[in-house]
């Protein structure tokens, strides 16, 4: 079951690959989390001294707990095999790639991110899909009141 979903980051980018990963968390986070309290708006994925962190995204603070110095947008280490880090900084270093995270779920108590490998789309290409989803609204209508 998906807790969060980066709706503005699935409409700017094409999705090449997926990936899995863990998230280090606080506790606190964890609760704000299964919560709903975090955004994924204009976060993304970059490796730094051999791990992949998670950026710009906003955990809003569990509010039964004074958290004084709490930084809701801090970077977040995502936990991946060796050789999924290794391929996706392969990915990384071609032109356009970015590494976005799509959604954030939890499994058997933990929360999981799905990075998506993804290229972004030109603003031709935005208004062409929005085109089709438009095309296909209206024949799904004009079906139900048939």
């Amino acid at each position: 079951m998906d807790l969060i979903v980066n709706k503005e980051g699935l409409s700017r980018y094409t999705v090449e690959d997926e990936y899995t990963a863990g998230i280090v968390l606080t506790g606190a986070e964890v609760k704000s989390v299964k919560k709903g309290a975090m955004s994924l708006r204009g976060s993304y994925c970059s490796i730094e001294n051999g791990q992949l962190l998670l950026k710009e995204a906003h955990i809003t603070a569990y509010q039964t707990l004074n958290q004084r110095g709490y930084n809701p947008d801090r970077d977040r280490v995502l936990l991946v095999k060796k050789s999924e880090l290794v391929h996706i900084l392969g990915k990384l270093e071609q032109k356009g790639l970015t590494m976005i995270p799509k959604n954030v779920y939890s499994k058997s108590g933990l929360i999981k991110v799905t990075l998506a490998l993804a290229r972004g789309l030109k603003q031709h290409d935005k208004r062409q899909l929005i085109k089709k989803r438009e095309a296909e609204r209206d024949i799904a209508r004009a079906l139900k009141y048939r």
